[in-house]
């Protein structure tokens, strides 16, 4: 699933890639999704995003002059499971492009398009972020940090760390890859309790008397939970590419994979929280581990065998020798009455299924004459449309 990274690097690609682009016409939609229309059309329009925790604005900012006359319209994408942008050739539009916005003419006509193949994504007019999500991890540290601390005394925090973690109203960006690698990096348990590991923080002051280098040298060495939400973001996003998901080129895929010291990674344990989600870690869950749930390990790929190790393959069956036609001439014919009832296509598979041949034999023999030659109807393949998700 994105996380805050993959929006924050879809919205650069966003900027980067349409910076100099000039939109015009309507805003389409697929037929299939869900989502509402959007009513926006425009002779010559720019377009331009920004993200902020796992949601991403996008605005669309039409050019003095251009018609109807009407002011920017902002919408603001949640990418579920599979959401991300892409800009194709208007002729050769992605599957599952949900929402197409089209450049103007002169030029190549170019489409950017919200792609989401399994359809959890949203957007929604109007341009407000989510009301129930807190500052970004990402953009708006201080006040994320102030407001987790603030509110340690919210029934959010009696849950494991672990699924406190994927709370929005306090940790805006962070999803299942992020809390593994977090809280891997500090070695928590994963279902210890979230007050129990954030509460030592309120606490937490520098000395003044460390010189500022001082102050940011020992937090870049000793970081905190909260830190840590952070800065391993960011490091996500100085990899480059569009991060973790299946849109991600390859490259940026073996990047990614790189980076991991957790996640899904040989060696490490998982369980699942209470909402079904499964976290990955190292040692102790922790007291609030679900009862009854049965850490898995992922096993380590066994290495290639060393040549001390290789046998010799054993050499091929030999293959049977065919009987010759003479031989299955000399061969006495079965009857109908010794052949094994409905064995007939597996005993001779060359021939071709042919349903009811015996009863039509018997029909023309009964009637004495020949039944009319049926012609096979043409078959009709559609193929799916390419510019429509399904």
């Amino acid at each position: 699933m994105p996380e805050g990274p993959e929006l924050h690097l879809a919205s650069r690609f966003v900027n980067d890639a349409c910076g100099q682009l000039l939109f015009g016409g309507a805003v389409e939609k697929s037929a299939v999704s869900r989502n509402p229309e959007v009513p926006f059309e425009s002779s010559a329009y720019r377009i331009s995003a920004a993200a902020r925790g796992k949601e991403l604005r996008l605005t669309l900012s039409p050019l003095p002059g251009a018609r109807p006359p009407q002011p920017p319209r902002a919408l603001v994408f949640r990418f579920g499971m599979s959401g991300s942008f892409q800009l194709a050739p208007a002729d050769e539009l992605p599957r599952h492009a949900h929402l197409r916005f089209y450049t103007a003419p002169p030029g190549p006509r170019l489409a950017l398009c919200f792609v989401d193949i399994r359809r959890f994504g949203r957007w929604d007019l109007g341009g407000e972020w989510g009301p129930d999500r807190g500052p970004c991890v990402l953009g708006e540290y201080e006040r994320f940090r102030d407001n987790v601390l603030r509110n340690l005394a919210d029934k959010a925090f009696d849950r494991p760390i672990c699924e406190t973690l994927l709370d929005q109203r306090f940790f805006n960006g962070i999803g299942n890859y992020l809390r593994a690698e977090i809280l891997y990096r500090l070695r928590i348990p994963p279902f210890e309790k979230a007050r129990t590991v954030l509460e030592a923080l309120q606490q937490r002051k520098p000395s003044p008397e460390l010189t500022l280098s001082q102050k940011i040298r020992n937090k870049l060495q000793n970081p905190d939970l909260l830190e840590l939400c952070h800065s391993v973001p960011k490091e996500v996003v100085q990899l480059g590419g569009k991060g973790y998901g299946p849109e991600s080129g390859e490259e940026d895929f073996v990047a990614f994979r790189a980076w991991l010291q957790c996640y899904g990674m040989p060696g490490m344990s998982s369980l699942r929280d209470r909402q079904g989600r499964t976290i990955w870690f190292q040692g102790d869950p922790g007291p609030l581990a679900p009862k009854g749930g049965k850490s898995r390990r992922k096993k380590p790929k066994a290495a290639p065998p060393g040549p001390e190790d290789r046998t010799e393959d054993p050499p091929p069956p030999s293959k049977a020798p065919s009987r010759t036609r003479r031989a299955q001439r000399s061969l006495p014919e079965k009857s109908t009455t010794q052949q094994p009832k409905g064995t007939h296509l597996q005993q001779d598979p060359q021939a071709p299924p042919e349903p009811g041949k015996g009863r039509r034999k018997g029909q023309r023999a009964a009637s004495g004459r020949p039944r009319p030659r049926r012609m096979k109807p043409d078959t009709l393949s559609s193929e799916p449309d390419g510019t429509s998700a399904s």
